[in-house]
């Protein structure tokens, strides 16, 4: 059963890892070569979609890696998990402080209503999801290095 549990969790933080990582640098760079409104309307369509979402990806991956360290707290690799856990509270608290308040601000935006700085802001965010990004990454990569 705990391996089941192992897997079945470095499963969802790696796909979710790996929707992270498309939006930085794919989806974003794709939007940013848009012409005109287009590139501001994607990013507000994906805010609301993955803004949607994603919270419970990020909460979810945390419980799970939780509960494996928890359940696997006397075989090899526990204090990876735990420090694959930590970070994932590390990606979870920039993302309620940094990332989210952009991200609801950015989902409302039309033409017609975003702000002067509405670049700004999406660089902004754009930078916080990058560091977010490495996060999750080592994050995944300690529950990977967990499973041997």
């Amino acid at each position: 059963m705990l391996k089941s549990l192992e897997v079945a969790t470095t499963v969802i933080v790696g796909l979710m890892v790996g929707v992270e990582f498309s939006v930085a640098f794919v989806m974003n760079r794709i939007l940013d070569a848009l012409p005109e409104d287009s590139g501001q309307l994607g990013h507000a369509h994906g805010g609301r979609m993955l803004g949607a979402v994603m919270p419970f990806w990020y909460i979810g991956s945390l419980v799970l890696s939780a509960i494996w360290a928890v359940a696997g707290w006397h075989h090899r690799g526990a204090g990876l998990v735990v420090t694959a856990a930590g970070l994932l509270i590390v990606s979870i608290v920039m993302s309620v402080l940094l990332l989210v308040p952009i991200n609801n601000r950015n989902r409302t935006w039309t033409p017609d209503n975003r702000p002067a700085d509405w670049k700004q802001q999406l660089n902004r965010w754009g930078r916080y999801h990058y560091v977010r990004v490495a996060v999750i990454i080592a994050a995944f990569t300690l529950l990977v290095t967990a499973l041997t």
